[in-house]
């Protein structure tokens, strides 16, 4: 009996070309989820690099976040501002599917690589477009990162414990979910463009994507006028679900929402009793804040008792959802993110190799993968203008010479290189 060899299915967004001209991070992190599945990601970066290789931890002079939200892609290093550049720019987008930016609204208007020009030629584009307030209404012009955005959508609002002003998450919440959004949207209007042949714009908007996390505070406030406050670890109108100590001053998380967790958690905790007490016989009545301080106390008190791990593995055979407070060097050790494949170890030209995180979400006929580390500036400048646009050695070198373009120490070499070669 012989086995036939299958043939890999192809990634689920193979033949999807896109060009990217996005700095920071809302921008690039869905270029490179475009990029995991199979999407070909072209960045324009500007001479001197999206300012996120300057971000973050360095070893050396590479930038280890660079390496991850970056990766996957092709760099093209262009001086848009030089009119050679922005022809560049034009050729490009004649070819690819998708434009992915992120620049305040009006700025590719200015520049002539607008929609509205574009879609003349090429009705089947599509543009992906995120800003801090969107491309229209009074605040289009203003500047807004994702924390002032999450300023204005009410989110910050929210953020902290209700006696201490409102804080912060220290990641880029806000711009990640909006490069979800972004990609969904992108997608969406892909799907239109196959039914219809014509493209759109995709509006993504910061404040937006920061407000939609309020879903259930906009009805609430129409019906009966309630401003929610900040509730420190707590999910509001519902107990137990919160931050408990632990023996040696960690923290685990316990979330029993519906009665039947609760029920399982009493009798984890051995408290018959708090099942039959009126103050928390119901998912209503633990919500009411007078009872979800009081049942917080009593199963704090309780995971006093406990070692953080401890009580984990007691909790979840009990069938509590529950965790522990995890750092990274937690999860650098836990093995279900080694089972999953979430810290893959990424080959990298200078380190060797570098952890990144794994791709999501993971489809089962055509995952993701990462195929490789995000490029140095400029390193796919040489291969794009040569392959792409059909330029010859000496017409590169001569968009170097001119500083329209740049390229990475290697392939500066092997252009001149080429470019002699053709003199001779």
């Amino acid at each position: 009996m012989t086995t036939q060899k299958q043939t890999p299915s192809p990634a689920a967004l193979e033949g999807i070309r896109v060009l990217e001209i996005c700095t920071t991070i809302a921008g690039p992190a869905c270029g490179r989820l475009l990029a995991d599945f199979g999407a070909d990601v072209i960045k324009i970066e500007p001479p001197d690099g999206d300012p996120v290789r300057q971000m973050g931890y360095h070893v050396g002079d590479v930038a280890l976040y660079a390496a991850s939200i970056l990766r996957g892609k092709r760099s093209i290093a262009i001086d848009l501002k030089s009119p050679d550049g922005l022809a560049l720019a034009q050729a490009l987008i004649s070819q690819v599917d998708v434009v992915l930016e992120n620049n305040r609204p009006g700025v590719l208007e200015r520049m002539g690589l607008g929609y509205d020009t574009v879609s003349k030629t090429r009705p089947q584009i599509v543009y992906a477009r995120i800003s801090g307030y969107g491309q229209d209404g009074p605040y289009a012009q203003l500047p807004g990162y994702g924390a002032i955005c999450e300023a204005f959508g009410g989110v910050r609002h929210m953020t902290g414990d209700p006696d201490r002003p409102p804080s912060r998450v220290a990641l880029a919440t806000t711009d990640y979910l909006s490069s979800v959004y972004a990609a969904f949207g992108i997608l969406a209007a892909l799907r239109h463009r196959d039914r219809t042949g014509q493209g759109q714009v995709v509006d993504v908007a910061l404040y937006e994507t920061a407000f939609s996390q309020m879903e259930s505070v906009v009805p609430a406030h129409d019906k009966l006028g309630t401003v929610p406050m900040r509730q420190g670890p707590n999910l509001p109108s519902m107990a137990p679900n919160s931050l408990y100590p632990t023996l040696g001053g960690g923290y685990i998380l316990i979330a029993a929402n519906s009665n039947a967790t609760y029920d399982r958690l009493v009798r984890v905790m051995q408290r018959p009793e708090l099942l039959t007490d009126t103050r928390y016989a119901t998912i209503r009545s633990r919500g009411l804040p007078d009872n979800m301080r009081s049942l917080d106390a009593i199963v704090s008190d309780w995971t006093r008792g406990f070692d953080g791990a401890e009580l984990e593995h007691l909790l979840q055979e009990g069938g509590v959802p529950a965790s522990r407070v995890f750092d990274i060097a937690d999860i650098f050790a836990d093995p279900h993110y080694e089972a999953r494949n979430m810290l893959p170890r990424v080959p990298h030209p200078v380190l060797g190799e570098v952890r990144q995180i794994g791709t999501v979400p993971r489809l089962s006929a055509t995952p993701g993968r990462i195929r490789h580390s995000g490029p140095d500036l400029g390193a796919d400048t040489v291969a794009v203008l040569r392959d792409e646009l059909a330029l010859d050695p000496a017409a590169i070198a001569r968009l170097v010479d001119a500083g329209v373009v740049c390229v990475s120490t290697s392939n500066a070499t092997n252009t001149l290189k080429e470019k002699h070669a053709i003199q001779s």
